[in-house]
């Protein structure tokens, strides 16, 4: 008992000292999806400043596969000394209801550090559907079960997660039609093969100005700046739809001392307070939004009870 103590107690002097000397060695963001999206942006822009501010390098490592599930394994059984940092999404807390054996647990097993950004979805359809309101959409959607169709990148994407939350929400059913990325399935819906998605707001902008797509709602928690007449659809009365965006965060394993988690989190809100890295980030959809550790895994707790809900009762398996 006395050797637990003494350990107990040495870990507690320690962290101090930690966040002190911390870093001394060079830091691993973890990237769990492949280069070029929205985290692998995120952890790109931010790293070269992390490297200047802390004089260690950052590297970027990417590590796809099973929805993100092999990346984020890979941190939760990192050593818990800051030293691994996992860049992700939402898709964390999506992902581990989609696998019927998931080796970590994303409330358990990783200590969140800080929000870093949100792209906002937009529910979208193609001018001839006919279609000019999400009240519309609704009433079509009960009158005739299955008809309306609507496209995603793939089963499980954020895209289609969206769309079953707003199926849940409104009690309506729309048939899914998913595709392999997408460029398919907005081709389609340009087209009028398709006729609904969930599309990022930068992505469907310029179809809106060459009246090649109808946006008829975001679907964050408040009104994007680059559409401030397109409501939201909690505006419109779906309590509960605000889930239906991507966010981005930064999360180190369980157990990082929390002095490191202090630390990271002042420096991280630092450099993406900075003009160039919100600039660079707007580009690309994603809008700076950042938070304290204790904010961001409130976060995580409701997004991850209520897709779990949303999974199970559409029983939505990855593939």
């Amino acid at each position: 008992m006395r050797y637990l103590l003494l350990l107990a107690a040495a870990a507690f002097l320690s962290s101090p000292a930690a966040a002190q000397t911390y870093p001394s060695q060079p830091i691993r963001f973890v990237v769990p999806f492949t280069p070029g999206t929205g985290m692998d942006i995120i952890a790109r822009q931010v790293g070269p400043k992390l490297t200047e501010r802390l004089g260690q390098p950052v590297v970027v490592e990417n590590r796809p596969g099973a929805s993100g599930n092999i990346g984020a394994d890979i941190v939760a059984k990192a050593a818990p000394d800051g030293y691994t940092i996992m860049v992700g999404a939402n898709t964390l807390v999506i992902a581990a209801h989609l696998y019927q054996q998931v080796p970590f647990n994303p409330l358990t097993d990783f200590s969140p550090v800080a929000l870093a950004g949100v792209t906002t979805l937009v529910l979208v359809t193609n001018p001839t559907s006919g279609l000019d309101s999400v009240a519309e959409l609704i009433a079509q959607a009960k009158a005739q079960p299955g008809k309306l169709t609507y496209g995603s990148p793939g089963i499980a994407t954020p895209h289609h997660m969206a769309m079953e939350l707003l199926k849940d929400l409104t009690g309506t059913s729309l048939l899914h039609i998913p595709y392999k990325g997408s460029a398919g399935a907005v081709t389609d819906l340009v087209s009028g093969q398709i006729n609904l998605m969930f599309l990022p707001i930068h992505q469907v902008l310029p179809y809106r100005q060459a009246g090649r797509l109808k946006l008829l709602a975001a679907g964050g928690a408040r009104r994007h700046p680059a559409a401030p007449e397109l409501p939201t659809l909690v505006e419109l009365g779906i309590r509960g739809a605000e889930a239906a965006d991507i966010w981005y965060a930064f999360y180190a394993p369980k157990g990082v001392p929390a002095p490191v988690i202090a630390k990271l989190n002042a420096e991280l809100r630092s450099i993406l307070a900075l003009a160039d890295v919100k600039a660079a980030m707007e580009k690309v959809g994603v809008d700076v939004n950042t938070s304290t550790p204790e904010e961001l895994f409130a976060l995580m707790k409701r997004d991850y009870a209520r897709w779990g809900e949303i999974v199970r009762k559409n029983h939505i398996t990855a593939q």
